[in-house]
Parts: structure tokens; C-alpha cells; sequence
């Protein structure tokens, strides 16, 4: 009676594989030519890209919470140190108190410590360095070799470089249908489409859309690839019931693990 049950189990999990099975292998198929396809593209994209994310101009960084600056004031070591900018956008300065920093650039702060300091130092030199930019930041998740949150060290992004920083589109990655979202203090939300695919692999800059600190970039999974992994359980399944009698009784568990 046991045997009867077992046979049937078979029967039925072979008659899936019939209809599932070759899916999966066409869909391994598309995967394994959208790898050969990307893997071309990121060896001429990759290197030249991230070097962009260097060029930015520091003078007009504004400064905001979590930032770390370096401060140096020439022959008075007193003076200089390392300080991080507070959740309200003060600097705690040693022998001078709390000032005010939110929205200042590099320039405007050395101008502003300078007007301070001279009240202690007879004609001040002053360097003010960020050696630390956790003010402005981005997300971008899903269909990406790394997803997560990213500082920015400017004002705003352009979207294929924040790509490029996470690792740029898996190939599961429907890139034409990705989208900005940006929320407002309000909780409203604004979202716009972008082509991923035109902008890295069809050099059309006119989509290249700028991101700005709390904006989110989200690259949708293609449907193909979300079928892939509703099925990928049912094949190995089938796969393991096809192995023989051991096959079968792993396949037995394997499909309990999926009913549940």
C-alpha cells in the first residue's frame, strides 16, 4: 500500500516536471545570456563610471548632521581637531561652545571660525576638511549586486552612477521599468519611471535623472525571474523524486517543505 502511495507521488510529480521543466530551462537559458551580455558591458562601464563619482567640488558641499570635519588653525594646535556635526546641526568647538554649521559650505565655516577665533588669535589661518560625508544619503534596492544606503559627497547623483556604486543590475533586473521615489516631510511621495537599460547600455543621458539626499531608486525583478524562483522549489523537487527511492522519500520532504 505504501509502494502504491509512493508511486503515485511519482506519477504526479513527473507529470509537473512536464509542464515546468522546460520553463526553467529557458529561462536558465535567458539568464545565462543576459550574464554573457552585462558582463561585457560592466568591463567598458565600471572603472570609468566610479572614477566619476570622485569629481565633485567640495566648496559647494553644504554641511549637515553626522558630517565630520577637520579643522585646522596654523601654529595653534589648540584650536584644531576633528568634530562631528550633531543631529541639530551644531559643532561642539572646544574653547568657543556650540555653533551652528546646518547648510554651511566648507568656505562659509572657515569665514564664520575665523570671525570667532580672532577674538582669541591675532589674524587666524584657517582649513576646514570633510573627512566625513553622512549627511546626504540615497537608497538603492532591489534587482542590484548591492543593495542598501549610500553617502553621497554632492548635492545630488546622477542615477546611473548610484547604479554603478551598487554593483550595477543583476540579471534578473527588469531595467526598464525601475523607479525614483522620493518622499516629502508631508509623507507624500513622488515617483518617476526611468529606463535603466537605455541610460547604461544605450547611452541616452537625457534619462540619466539626477537623485537627490532621501531619494530611493528601485529596480524591479523581471516576471520571468519571479516565476523562476516560485518554481525553482517544484523542480528540485521533481529532480530529487526522479533519483530513485531515496529521490522519493527527499522529495516527499522537499514537497511537505513547499505545501507549508
Amino acid at each position: 500500500m505504501e509502494m502504491i502511495k509512493n508511486n503515485k507521488i511519482l506519477y504526479v510529480l513527473i507529470t509537473i516536471n512536464l509542464f515546468v521543466a522546460k520553463p526553467v530551462l529557458a529561462q536558465q537559458n535567458l539568464i545565462q545570456t543576459q550574464t554573457s551580455f552585462i558582463e561585457k558591458q560592466e568591463k567598458g562601464l565600471s572603472s570609468p563610471t566610479v572614477d566619476n563619482l570622485n569629481n565633485f567640488d567640495p566648496l559647494t558641499y553644504s554641511l549637515g548632521p553626522e558630517d565630520v570635519v577637520e579643522i585646522t588653525v596654523m601654529n595653534h594646535p589648540e584650536f584644531s581637531g576633528k568634530y562631528a556635526i550633531n543631529l541639530d546641526g551644531i559643532l561642539q568647538y572646544k574653547f568657543v561652545g556650540d555653533i551652528q554649521v546646518k547648510d554651511l559650505t566648507k568656505k562659509e565655516l572657515e569665514e564664520k571660525l575665523k570671525s570667532i577665533i580672532s577674538a582669541y588669535v591675532i589674524n587666524p589661518s584657517i582649513n576646514v576638511t570633510v573627512v566625513e560625508y553622512k549627511s546626504k544619503v540615497i537608497y538603492v534596492l532591489g534587482e542590484v549586486k548591492q543593495p542598501g544606503k549610500y553617502y553621497m559627497r554632492s548635492e545630488s547623483i546622477p542615477i546611473r552612477e548610484a547604479v554603478v556604486q551598487a554593483g550595477l543590475p543583476l540579471q534578473s533586473a527588469a531595467m526598464r521599468k525601475c523607479r525614483i521615489i522620493t518622499p516629502d516631510k508631508n509623507g507624500r511621495v513622488k515617483t518617476r519611471s526611468v529606463d535603466l537599460y537605455a541610460v547604461l547600455y544605450g547611452g541616452n543621458l537625457k534619462l540619466n535623472l539626477e537623485m537627490h539626499p532621501g531619494d530611493v531608486l528601485y529596480v524591479p525583478c523581471t516576471i520571468m525571474a519571479k516565476l523562476f524562483r516560485v518554481i525553482s522549489p517544484v523542480t528540485s523537487t521533481v529532480s530529487g523524486a526522479a533519483a530513485g527511492p531515496e529521490g522519493a522519500a527527499t522529495a516527499k520532504t522537499s514537497a511537505a517543505t513547499l505545501a507549508r
